[in-house]
């Protein structure tokens, strides 16, 4: 072996950079081995094409907790949001529908439908912001570890706790977001189509499902328990795209002693004696290491990158069955002008080019887009998020160019009639553009280039296995002590040394820096007396 670390980092991705920093700061020798040329996993900032770059994969920010920002003193190294107006955009096919810019504004919108629904909706945001704050205390928490004993039971109790606080009526609103479809939660509260669809999309963000699939209400929630600037539920544009977040973390690693490696893809984790060594990079080459922490997804990891005999057969078999395939498809466009949408006409900025535009006219639409993957691999009629960075960030484009992120749902990870994605790549491409061009008829002939990434791309570019951004899906079977698997969902691996820091734990996916947060603190606390004495116990 070449050299010898405390602590070596598979992947650096942001949760992979948040581990080292943590480490390093706590006076460990720390390298990061990132198999690209460039850190920050998913979340990085590229030119796709000749003076066009944009956040090529993830693209927008909410979810990064406070206490990251703050420990890494990101905003010293140029971390900036820029706060959303109003948050989406919806049109449908005769009409539009805004969301956000406060809540007068949003019943206003929503009075335009229904009065009912206009007067309902403070009482679901202040519902389901109830809610949202147990996820936010539990985020930065170390899941108690199932079977761990006495110590692990008062570690459920403690975390259990302000559940048991929550009153009567946002006990139930919490078991329906677990249990519940999209539809049916929203059935509770709205009675409009429109309304319902302005909430519904974020169940299917991410999530190869569809509105009415069970369990999708808990997607819904995922996603609005981030902040920008503390404005909680807010989403932003991270100035100079995601790769100014994790250049600038990757900063604070360096200056913390993290030694970064790129281009150093690794093959296999290293057990010798029972517990991990070190890793063998795809070149031969040998770094020993008494912890290795994993910022790939758990079916990268315990299918390909440790052998099978270092694991429990009941482990292993149920890592084959972990869920991943989130059937996203993205692309990224270079425009020569913005969006002319047929139900809110006009070529030049406006508030609504800014938002989140959404292409998902009604629930039923989105619930045949899923219907359709399942049965043909993608949908007739797809789900497509479009934002328009170079709206709030004119760095990203030449002088009045502009660029399109299109983050598209409803794509089957394998295609059902054999067919590989590198076969069908363009035709899907080609479909997803005359989608939009529907609603924007002057999109389609306003497009310079495109970079196009199928759920294969994801998996090959990005490690996301299945194109799954999660790491793996969130359903209640894989989410918190049970993410990846129950008896594991503390970030301790079955392998003594061996560490899981990525979205593929708990609190799950999205840029939060949460699992490399906990995944390092978890690390510490086993080096110190008290885990010192567990581990032999």
């Amino acid at each position: 072996m070449t050299k010898r670390y405390d602590a070596i980092i598979i992947g650096g991705g942001h949760n992979g950079l948040v581990c080292a920093f943590y480490l390093a700061r706590a006076g460990l020798k720390v390298r990061v081995l990132e198999r690209r040329h460039v850190v920050g996993g998913a979340a990085v900032t590229e030119e796709f094409h000749p003076g066009f770059r944009n956040s090529t994969a993830s693209y927008t920010v909410s979810l990064l907790r406070p206490k990251v920002i703050a420990d890494m003193k990101l905003h010293d190294r140029g971390y900036r949001i820029i706060e959303r107006t109003i948050s989406n955009f919806f049109p449908f096919e005769d009409t539009y529908l805004t969301l956000g810019g406060g809540t007068q504004r949003t019943q206003e919108q929503f009075a335009r439908f229904s009065r009912h629904d206009a007067e309902a909706y403070p009482r679901y945001d202040a519902a389901l912001e109830k809610v949202a704050q147990v996820l936010r205390d539990l985020a930065l928490q170390i899941p108690p570890n199932a079977g761990g004993g006495l110590m692990e039971l008062v570690a459920a109790a403690r975390q259990g706790w302000p559940l048991a606080k929550l009153d009567i009526a946002a006990q139930r609103d919490l078991l329906d977001v677990f249990t519940k479809s999209a539809r049916d939660f929203l059935d509770g509260w709205f009675e409009d189509d429109h309304v319902k669809t302005a909430f519904g999309f974020d169940a299917v963000v991410g999530n190869f499902a569809g509105v009415s699939t069970p369990g999708s209400a808990y997607v819904l929630l995922h996603h609005v328990f981030g902040e920008v600037n503390g404005k909680f539920g807010a989403w932003g544009h991270s100035v100079g795209g995601m790769g100014a977040i994790t250049q600038a973390m990757a900063a604070a690693c360096v200056d913390a002693g993290v030694e970064i490696s790129l281009e150093a893809p690794v093959a296999k984790v290293l057990v010798e004696g029972g517990r991990a060594a070190g890793v063998r990079l795809d070149s031969g080459e040998e770094i020993a290491a008494g912890i290795v922490a994993a910022n790939v997804g758990p079916a990268m990891l315990y299918r390909g990158m440790v052998d099978g005999h270092e694991l429990p057969e009941d482990f292993r078999r149920r890592m084959k069955g972990f869920k991943t395939g989130s059937g996203t498809f993205r692309m990224n466009v270079a425009l020569s002008e913005l969006p002319d949408f047929t139900v809110l006409p006009g070529r030049e900025k406006a508030e609504h080019h800014t938002a989140g535009i959404i292409i998902a006219p009604g629930m039923d639409y989105m619930d045949r887009a899923f219907d359709d993957a399942k049965v043909h691999g993608w949908s007739k009629k797809p789900i497509i998020e479009m934002k328009l960075p170079t709206t709030v960030d004119d760095s990203l484009a030449p002088p009045g160019m502009h660029i399109a992120s299109l983050f598209c749902q409803q794509f089957s990870p394998e295609l059902p009639d054999g067919r590989s994605w590198d076969e069908v790549r363009d035709e899907v491409a080609d479909h997803i553009i005359d989608t939009v061009d529907r609603h924007a008829p002057n999109f389609k002939a306003s497009v310079i280039a495109r970079q196009v990434h199928s759920p294969l791309d994801l998996e090959r570019k990005f490690g996301l296995i299945g194109g799954d951004i999660f790491h793996g899906q969130m359903g209640l079977d894989q989410l918190w002590a049970a993410r990846p698997v129950l008896g594991h969902g503390d970030y301790r691996a079955p392998v003594p040394g061996l560490y899981m820091c990525g979205s593929g734990t708990h609190p799950g996916g999205g840029v939060t820096g949460a699992p490399g947060h906990n995944a390092a603190h978890a690390i510490l606390a086993d080096r110190s007396i008290i885990g010192r004495l567990r581990r032999r116990a």
